[in-house]
């Protein structure tokens, strides 16, 4: 049994099931082709993202009070997300993973998602062995402008309601404001190896591009080490897209390895300088509504990759991530995510805490509100 199931039981939580997830880990999207595709109970004919869809659908559809999944590049945030409900992923080896099957070991990590946050906040305090009482330190919010340009979702429904919300709450400087791409191709010199030019790395999202796929690239290297031989010897039947990405790992010859370890090095060090030990990135979780099922085929590049580009901070980083729900749009789920610097859990879920409250109410203040102009505008898929 892993232990993060152990340290549970032993603190009185009751495990009633296991879950359907994507085949391997291998998937964002959640649809399974042996078992079925877990129903997404906020938005019905959408998926409900994944890997650890089943969890997420377990929580949203109040099965549950909290469930457990992996996150490698997103597999926690994504469903989250998609189905509305609270999700977090810890700091790289903050929660033990002795008992899990190795996807990716340089990025996966063991999170949780929860309705409630005081459930959240209780979950993390039991799996990640944290000091009961630490110092209240004041908060500081930095907003990843330029993220949000991306997003599908205005800014009157995210950041809007985030800045309105810390405003209500003691605690909090005045929040700041970044291109966050700029910023990565600023502090991560080993990115350049990955960017198309280095004037595009420097102006553009490419940096964040490059980012993604160096974390597309150490997943891939990292499950061919763990289980080629597996692949080869048992010749697994997967659905289509899982196939596809695990042929693609097991039959790539992996060049220059050591760079992908030092741009997740670089990437550390640049979020603890930006946030030191007060700072918190607000970023959109993902940039696009949850596709409709059996969708995938027609989009699923595109959308693979405009995940990948805001999921790689936190994986690449080894930071943790918050997943925070904050109403809907269009008919679908809206979520925001707070990052924090490797090792700042307890911090960042203290913070969920303190917040969650205003923010909901800042939630439904901003449902009832006209639409404001999008002053910045949102990035087309041209400029992606």
């Amino acid at each position: 049994m892993a232990l993060v199931l152990t340290a549970l039981l032993q603190n009185g939580a009751k495990c009633v099931g296991k879950t359907v997830m994507d085949e391997l880990a291998f998937g964002i999207t959640g649809e399974n082709k042996h078992y079925g595709t877990p129903i997404n109970p906020k938005v019905q004919s959408n998926i409900p993202g994944g890997s650890s869809s089943g969890s997420a659908v377990a929580v949203a559809a109040e099965f549950v009070d909290f469930a457990l999944g992996t996150d490698t590049i997103g597999c926690i945030r994504i469903p989250a997300s998609f189905c509305g409900i609270l999700g977090f992923r810890p700091s790289h080896r903050a929660v033990s993973t002795i008992g899990l099957i190795p996807h990716s070991q340089s990025l996966d990590t063991i999170g949780w998602f929860a309705r409630d946050p005081s459930v959240l906040h209780r979950v993390g305090h039991v799996l990640l062995k944290v000091k009961a009482v630490e110092p209240k330190r004041e908060r500081r919010l930095v907003f990843a402008d330029d993220l949000f340009q991306l997003s599908k979702v205005t800014k009157q429904k995210t950041v809007y309601v985030v800045s309105k919300a810390i405003e209500k709450l003691s605690g909090y400087q005045p929040p700041q404001h970044i291109n966050f791409s700029q910023y990565v191709a600023s502090n991560v010199p080993s990115l350049k190896a990955f960017g198309q030019n280095s004037t595009n790395l420097q102006y553009g999202i490419s940096a964040l591009k490059a980012l993604s796929s160096v974390m597309v690239s150490l997943q891939s290297y990292e499950f061919k080490t763990n289980h080629e031989e597996w692949v080869k010897n048992v010749k697994p039947r997967l659905g289509p897209e899982i196939s596809h990405r695990v042929l693609a790992a097991i039959n790539t010859k992996y060049e220059n390895v050591k760079v992908l370890y030092k741009v997740g090095t670089e990437m550390r060090a640049a979020l603890q300088s930006l946030l030191k030990d007060d700072g918190i990135l607000v970023i959109p979780t993902i940039v696009d509504p949850p596709p409709k099922l059996n969708s995938m085929k027609d989009y699923s590049t595109e959308f693979h990759d405009r995940a990948c580009a805001v999921l790689s901070i936190a994986s690449m980083s080894g930071g943790c991530q918050a997943c925070v729900p904050l109403g809907n749009d269009a008919g679908c789920p809206v979520s925001v995510s707070f990052v924090s610097y490797h090792g700042a859990d307890k911090f960042l879920l203290d913070a969920v805490l303190d917040m969650n409250a205003s923010l909901q109410d800042q939630v439904s203040i901003a449902s009832k509100a006209a639409p404001l102009p999008d002053v910045n505008g949102n990035m087309d898929a041209s400029q992606w």
